[in-house]
């Protein structure tokens, strides 16, 4: 007699919560190379620009092209796995959660949260955009996470800092991989160039150097001095960064 025995499969969902110019679209890359994963790019954007009226470019193509609804999305990312695949990959950005937003669902989900020195994050965005407030950068909304998964769920989110990830790429995403219950893959330390139907509508804006890139590269040394207007956001955002930090996944 022949047995048949039918394997289901783990479905994992990842939300991995990043605040902007943080290499997070290149850790997309990665996960997206994966034979098993579908990724989703910043389901929240069209929300936040809709409820901030911060004038973005290409705001108007943004926000037709996804819903605004913050209930709406948030159902949507603990849903169904898109096209039958096991690992589904949510890139997020911390900065689109506003006040009043429902967490509940983010319970559903593994959460990740990928932190980044601030300045190497603020002199970054400054160049692409001006920066007026700290809740621009995603440190308090990162925060907020964090303490919303520990203090009232009892879950402990996995933090990754990138310079971690950037000086040693394998290690790094194999103990993530690990942490998040799924097998490493080779496939993820590398990919093709050029840009992807999965990238948001906002990629030829923001994607430049990823739309470059076929892995990750080693991290900046150069120096950074920040204009006097922008230490007092520096130094919030440090203090919440270092606390952050602290909780990582080492190397």
């Amino acid at each position: 007699m022949i047995w048949k025995i039918n394997l289901v499969m783990k479905e994992i969902r990842i939300a991995m919560w990043s605040g902007p110019r943080n290499i997070s679209t290149a850790l997309m890359r990665s996960f997206e190379n994966r034979k098993d994963t579908h990724v989703l790019d910043e389901p929240f954007y069209a929300f936040y620009l809709n409820k901030k009226g911060y004038n973005h470019p290409l705001k108007e193509v943004i926000l037709k092209s996804q819903s605004k609804n913050w209930d709406e999305v948030a159902s949507f990312c603990s849903g169904t796995i898109p096209n039958q695949s096991n690992v589904w990959y949510q890139k997020h950005m911390a900065h689109h959660i506003l006040k009043g937003c429902d967490l509940n669902w983010l319970v559903k989900l593994k959460n990740c949260i990928l932190i980044r020195h601030p300045k190497f994050v603020i002199s970054s965005y400054s160049k692409k955009y001006k920066i007026e407030s700290i809740r621009q950068l995603g440190y308090q909304q990162q925060l907020k996470i964090f303490d919303y998964l520990v203090d009232q769920n009892n879950i402990e989110p996995i933090i990754i800092d990138s310079n971690d990830l950037l000086e040693d790429p394998k290690r790094m995403i194999t103990k993530l991989c690990n942490k998040i219950d799924i097998k490493f893959s080779r496939r993820m330390l590398s990919w093709p160039v050029g840009k992807r139907e999965s990238d948001g509508v906002w990629g030829p804006y923001w994607y430049e150097n990823v739309y470059k890139s076929t892995g990750f590269i080693a991290p900046s040394k150069k120096s950074i001095n920040l204009g006097k207007n922008l230490y007092p956001i520096y130094e919030e955002c440090l203090s919440i960064y270092n606390f952050l930090f602290e909780k990582r996944l080492k190397l």
